[in-house]
């Protein structure tokens, strides 16, 4: 049985062995240095106290917050049954669906809500089309309602991915035992799969939740006045940025709060199987008349987060073909794009694994604490992050200016929690008995955590490093601000050709993001055919001796 509740004996409390704590420490140190330098231009700021309690500023604050806590929930409505459907039911086309529900995560936000002002905007073509029929106005798309729908469209795959990984590692002869206690198959799911999901949720969910609070593209495009707008435009706005550092330091702690919120929901029980014993893979459950039900589910999110944005860029990128636009130009970016994005997602899961191995394993004040500061970085506002690397850089380590080694450790200071929630999760499944028993061998524990840690958390590597992968193609605060001179990608020729009006350019750069991006997922999901202590089990069983 998993021992769901309780922490196992074999994990060691108290400070962790120098080979992760060292890791961990710099990679929390990294994420600390825009909170300080915010800190330091806030305590210039003049009459604090009146800039926190403008009730401009209590406006901000409460929008921000239903903005987050709505795309969150409206995430996981849409991650659990997308997740269910493609890994544990017959659905027609799972593995296609599957790869759909993922690939609105590379769409920026402001392609994103381009697309859905096009769409469905006051001139859209929503609108168009229906006009003939007497609609005269369509329900108006600015502010809340837009942010509210791109910000999900194009976030849920974070709670995706971290769902999936968590329903791969679940052993199904809980559910089965479930059933054999006269329970429905809605009710084994209730009370036996879901509470083991907590932990990918609470991933999962801060992860969309931190990401919303930091979005500037879509709630700017869609003129929906949060926190990172208003940021941006004191930074751009004014000489004075005293102002939009006190307003980033309520975004931190903003931050702190759905740190909290998802420490409570995930708690510190265990996810794994104490028994001895193989676990398998699930059987898919037949969904008999329900397969057109879900069938419609998924053709629609897939519709909306793909083939929406797919349309309307598509559209204009016709549209130039034919007006004799090159797309020779966007070569060089993404040649860039690729190689970056690599080297990101590379160096960011392997800070990440020492976090999430301390967190895990080593349980305590230290790794705790390393674990949260983290997420600080993914939650602050991407211009805030670079302005202050490029504050640190100028002023103490001027040789890594505008270098590309500068350019990693933005990437990897706002990203590392997508690889550290994925790691987490996958980590929670693994039984540390695995690990002592190899100890007992006598092999070493960087041997152990090669030989028997790593391939049983690679689910958790794979969605990581794809997370890593997919946002960093897109990252444009960051890239613009730190990029070396000359140093252009997908993500920054899109935003430069939009702003100019070249919406073809644009187009072109927008649909490479999509296409290279989604070549990956199929690789990414291709190891997902089995996963925690049944995939290694079943592997050494093939082995002789």
């Amino acid at each position: 049985m998993a021992s769901i509740g309780r922490p196992a004996r074999s994990i060691r409390a108290g400070l962790p062995p120098f080979p992760f704590l060292i890791p961990g420490l710099l990679l929390a140190a990294g994420t600390l240095l825009p909170v300080a330098y915010l800190a330091l231009r806030a305590l210039g700021a003049e009459d604090l106290a009146e800039l926190l309690l403008r009730p401009r500023t209590a406006g901000v604050l409460l929008r921000t917050l239903a903005l987050a806590l709505s795309v969150t929930a409206a995430s996981a409505c849409l991650s659990v049954p997308l997740a269910w459907l493609t890994l544990r039911t017959d659905l027609p086309g799972r593995r296609v669906w599957a790869v759909l529900g993922i690939l609105p995560l590379v769409v920026p936000s402001y392609v994103g809500g381009f697309a859905v002002i096009a769409a469905l905007g006051p001139r859209g073509v929503l609108q168009t089309v229906l006009q003939p029929l007497g609609v005269e106005r369509l329900p108006e798309i600015y502010g809340f309602p837009g942010a509210f729908l791109t910000l999900t469209l194009f976030s849920y795959p974070y709670m995706l991915l971290a769902v999936r990984a968590a329903l791969l590692g679940l052993d199904p002869s809980f559910e089965e035992a479930a059933r054999t206690l006269g329970q429905s198959p809605w009710g084994s799911f209730r009370r036996v799969v879901l509470p083991q999901l907590k932990p990918a949720l609470a991933a999962g969910g801060l992860l969309v939740g931190l990401y919303t609070l930091s979005d500037f593209g879509a709630v700017s495009l869609l003129q929906y006045d949060v926190f990172s707008r208003a940021i941006y435009v004191q930074y751009r706005g004014s000489l004075d940025r005293s102002l939009a550092a006190v307003l980033s330091l309520v975004l931190v702690l903003l931050t702190v709060l759905f740190l909290a919120a998802e420490t409570r929901v995930r708690g510190r029980a265990r996810y794994h199987r104490s028994a001895a014993g193989t676990a398998r893979a699930a059987d898919a459950h037949r969904l008999g008349p329900w397969r057109w039900p879900a069938l419609a589910f998924c053709g629609a999110v897939a519709l909306l987060g793909v083939g929406l944005p797919v349309g309307v860029t598509g559209y204009w990128l016709a549209e130039g073909l034919r007006h004799g636009e090159s797309l020779g130009l966007v070569l060089k970016p993404l040649l860039n794009s690729v190689g970056v994005s690599v080297l990101a997602a590379g160096v960011t899961v392997a800070v990440a694994i020492p976090v999430a191995v301390m967190d895990v394993r080593f349980p305590g004040p230290v790794s705790f604490l390393t674990e949260r500061v983290t997420y600080a970085g993914f939650a602050l506002p991407p211009i805030a992050t670079a302005l202050a690397l490029v504050f640190f850089a100028a002023n103490y380590v001027p040789w890594l200016y505008q270098t590309l080694a500068m350019l990693v450790l933005a990437y990897v200071i706002r990203f590392a929690p997508q690889a550290v929630g994925p790691l987490r999760t996958s980590l929670l499944q693994v039984n540390p008995h695995l690990e002592e028993a190899a100890r007992s061998l006598g092999r070493s524990p960087l041997r152990t955590a090669w030989a028997v840690t790593v391939p049983l958390v690679r689910p958790g590597m794979a969605a990581g490093a794809a997370l890593v992968f997919l946002t960093t193609m897109k990252e444009l605060p960051s890239t613009l601000l730190l990029s070396p001179i000359g140093f252009t990608t997908l993500a920054t020729q899109t935003w430069s050709a939009t702003s100019e009006a070249f919406f073809a350019r644009a187009a072109a750069s927008a649909l490479l993001l999509l296409l290279f991006s989604s070549l990956s997922l199929p690789f990414v999901l291709r190891g997902e055919g089995g996963t925690g202590t049944g995939r290694f089990a079943r592997r050494r069983a093939r082995r002789p001796g």
